[in-house]
């Protein structure tokens, strides 16, 4: 295992001298004077491609792990530097995938007996192929078509070793790199292990699958394939098969006469349904986990990844992007400090000043040229200037939304995203404050109501008999009787109000 370990360590440190990666190391006053001497040592390199690109060709020669952490850390575009998170977001996981045997060894030990009774045919060529899982095409004894996804043997053995090492260099990195502690290496390798983990184990993926499906359940815009349950576990999910064309094939989608102009604004409104309705939003939208069904609708792959929002989030989020709208850079600095990621102390003039900053320059844009993803990347970058920590399903929304723009704008170069989104968010703003909202709070609090109401004159009468608290040196006083008559008519009224409750939230 030690063996092992240190192999791999040898080979992450050729590949990055091959690749010049010490140039992030160098940059520290720590090791400054050292420079020129790596330089003349290795001065055989030919390293005339820019940083950035460096990296990525490095994280795709060390395999499949290294370029799902690189994929990871280009949506921390809060803390990369721009050239980095453009270079990294171009990873593409494109895996050699594993050998058919290995698959259907995994499949009978899962199942306890030969594939044969366990599937009516299946295809022993795979279909697609990732870093952690795979994907076969098989039919249930019903003949019914689905996709099997099957994890890599052994792949939570060897992704444990890289993420070892990974936090190991990560720790180098932050105390090395000048800009390394501002950067929180360790922090996004822990978040790297976390989405690995979740990746791991594909009944979690399979709920996640479900819950999706569900929210879209009667939607004309979305299919979600249908978990088969019963042939799920841990190492293996199985859902219904889908068909489409990659939504990244634009000439197949016009040939097949495709509206692409209401494929664009389809794929904003399903986006900013499944943040503000629901709160729970698929966070891994690359072309190749988004098909384009026959019959026009949208059909989402691959649910290893997904975000979810509070309520309390989806309403700094509409502030936010409403006052954006109306130009009102002084709502947007408010928004922050009473969600409580800006300090209290945060002065909102300075503040206001910073987000004008930021905003203006877009305003003077056509809208169809302005990027929203990259103009909410910008107020991250200035929120830290301010010590504002932006919290990571946030930052896991902007990739997102960065995904969505440039897929919409792929489909319809001249798509407005702030139109398209503007009437979204006033309705549910709308929805938030209006006397529905208060009927929906007041049923969801139902419960709670009804328990504690009729409660209210036996805490009452335990607060008339406390004594008094007095002065030191005197003695304690009982309450006068009037707090046990008040104590009695509060009763009153909440025996009636738990009654009236009881009868108009939750009779039929």
């Amino acid at each position: 295992m030690a063996a092992m370990r240190v192999f791999r360590l040898l080979r992450i440190f050729q590949v990055a001298l091959r690749y010049g990666l010490e140039e992030f190391l160098l940059g520290h006053e720590r090791v400054r004077a050292i420079r020129w001497v790596v330089r003349v040592a290795l001065f055989w390199r030919p390293l005339r491609a820019p940083r950035a690109s460096r990296l990525r060709e490095a994280l795709e020669d060390l395999g499949p792990i290294f370029v799902k952490f690189g994929q990871v850390l280009s949506t921390r575009r809060d803390l990369l530097p721009t050239d980095i998170a453009d270079e990294l977001a171009k990873l593409q996981d494109q895996v050699p995938p594993f050998a058919s045997r290995e698959v259907i060894s995994v499949l009978e030990r899962v199942y306890g007996k030969p594939l044969a009774q366990v599937f009516g045919s299946f295809e022993e060529d795979c279909a697609a192929s990732a870093s952690v899982a795979q994907v076969h095409f098989a039919t249930l004894p019903d003949a019914t078509p689905v996709a099997v996804k099957v994890l890599r043997p052994g792949i939570a053995r060897v992704i444990a070793h890289d993420v070892a090492l990974l936090d190991t260099g990560a720790a180098l990195l932050e105390r090395l790199w000048s800009d390394g502690k501002r950067l929180r290496p360790r922090e996004v390798v822990a978040e790297f292990a976390k989405h690995l983990d979740d990746e791991l184990d594909l009944m979690r993926e399979a709920a996640n699958c479900s819950q999706l499906r569900r929210n879209f359940e009667k939607s004309p815009l979305l299919l979600v394939p249908d978990v088969h349950w019963d042939w799920c576990a841990r190492d293996v999910m199985v859902m219904s098969r889908m068909h489409g064309i990659p939504i990244s094939q634009i000439d197949r989608l016009r040939g097949q006469g495709n509206d692409l102009k209401a494929l664009g604004r389809a794929g904003v409104e399903i986006f900013f349904t499944q943040v503000f309705r629901d709160g729970f939003f698929h966070a891994d939208m690359h072309p190749g986990n988004i098909l384009v069904a026959p019959d026009g609708r949208y059909v989402a792959l691959d649910f290893g990844i997904m975000g979810t929002l509070s309520d309390r989030d989806k309403e700094y989020l509409a502030q936010n992007f409403l006052a954006f709208f109306r130009r009102d850079y002084r709502r947007v600095a408010i928004a922050h400090i009473e969600s409580g990621w800006a300090p209290p102390e945060t002065r909102v003039e300075e503040f206001e000043a910073a987000i004008r900053a930021v905003c203006e320059p877009v305003f003077d844009r056509p809208l169809s040229e302005i990027s929203f993803g990259k103009v909410l990347l910008r107020l991250f970058q200035t929120s830290r200037r301010f010590n504002i920590e932006i919290q990571p399903q946030l930052v896991l929304l902007q990739k997102t939304l960065l995904n969505i723009e440039g897929l919409g704008r792929q489909l319809d170069p001249q798509l407005d995203l702030w139109e398209t989104a503007q009437p979204f968010l006033e309705r549910w703003m709308r929805e938030q404050v209006g006397p529905a909202a208060f009927e929906r709070r007041m049923r969801e609090e139902a419960t709670h109501w009804v328990k504690v109401l009729p409660q209210l004159p036996r805490l009452l009468a335990e607060l008339a008999r406390r004594p008094v608290r007095c002065d030191a040196g005197d003695a304690p006083r009982p309450r006068s009787g009037s707090w046990l008559i008040l104590a009695g008519f509060a009763g009153g009224i909440a025996g009636a109000l738990a009654m009236l409750l009881l009868a108009a939230l939750l009779l039929p």
